[in-house]
């Protein structure tokens, strides 16, 4: 069974009175969801994640690993893939989005974002990040 890694985060910013949630509309599939990609080299996870989310939205963020949450899927037939997921802050709004990935991007509050977001498994993890962050605070 062939094994692939991508890594990725889910972007808040408390520059607002209630956090907002960075979704991006994903080139490939039309799907929205969090920032990630595939791991490249020798990079760690949490170089993966920066990196891609550097790529994706040109956002410097704080990564905060305490959150770390796993998906396990299969993408096709012969192959199983899990996605790590950190949780990353930002004092930044303003998104430069690259073009050959995302198609759009939006800051959304816990309700509109888990309205927006195309799979069950990121609804998942919005929940465990919105969890995390009210436990946190």
């Amino acid at each position: 069974m062939k094994q692939e890694k991508s890594c990725g985060a889910v972007i808040v910013t408390k520059e607002t009175e209630e956090p907002k949630f960075l979704l991006i509309k994903h080139h490939n599939g039309g799907h929205w969801a969090f920032p990630k990609g595939h791991v490249e080299g020798n990079e760690t996870e949490e170089e993966t994640a920066l990196r891609e989310i550097m790529e994706e939205t040109h956002l410097t963020v704080e990564l905060d690993t305490q959150f770390r949450h796993v998906v396990r899927y299969s993408p096709y037939e012969g192959t199983v893939k899990d996605v790590i997921y950190f949780m990353a802050y930002t004092s930044e709004q303003e998104i430069h989005k690259q073009d050959e990935e995302v198609l759009d991007s939006s800051w959304s509050n816990f309700e509109e974002a888990l309205a927006l977001v195309t799979y069950e498994n990121d609804r998942t993890i919005l929940q465990a990040a919105k969890d995390y962050l009210t436990k946190k605070n």
